[in-house]
């Protein structure tokens, strides 16, 4: 089957070879011009029969805070955790829950069905579980052969 060129695939890949390449560095640091505010959150995508599961660990967080959105095969998952107000009355000896964005994009191995998706956040883990789409689905081919006369 052939597939249209689609240049955000070519750059996802590009993406996630960079990351690969960082993550493997015996170096690997902090970089300066990366957004401190913005944080990972660790994945696992797998899939169950004709679904595509993704697990998500972002611990500390309510579901009204998290965001998922699935455009083709694209899945983003983002959000905030909410700022508490310091307290004048409080003497802090540390402070070090704050406000911070989250936002991880990751291409799913094949379309899916976001009408028939489910989520569900439990302790800390966030589950998605997509339906794939019956494009994904592959299909058998029978080949014929000519009736000799």
């Amino acid at each position: 089957m052939l597939a249209r060129f689609d240049p955000w695939r070519e750059m996802d890949t590009m993406r996630r070879e960079i990351e690969r390449l960082f993550d493997e560095s015996l170096f690997r640091r902090e970089f300066p011009f990366l957004d401190k505010e913005v944080a990972a959150m660790p994945l696992d995508i797998y899939e169950e029969g004709n679904n595509i599961v993704v697990k998500a660990s972002i611990p500390g967080l309510k579901p009204e805070d998290i965001k998922i959105e699935v455009r083709g095969d694209v899945l983003r998952i983002y959000g905030e955790t909410k700022k508490e107000e310091e307290k004048k009355e409080r003497n802090y000896h540390l402070r070090e829950h704050r406000y911070s964005r989250f936002e991880r994009s990751v291409m799913l191995p094949s379309e899916v069905l976001t009408d028939k998706a489910e989520a569900v956040f439990e302790n800390g883990v966030l589950t998605l579980t997509l339906p794939k789409s019956e494009v994904a689905k592959a299909k058998a081919i029978p080949i014929k052969t000519p009736a000799k006369v």
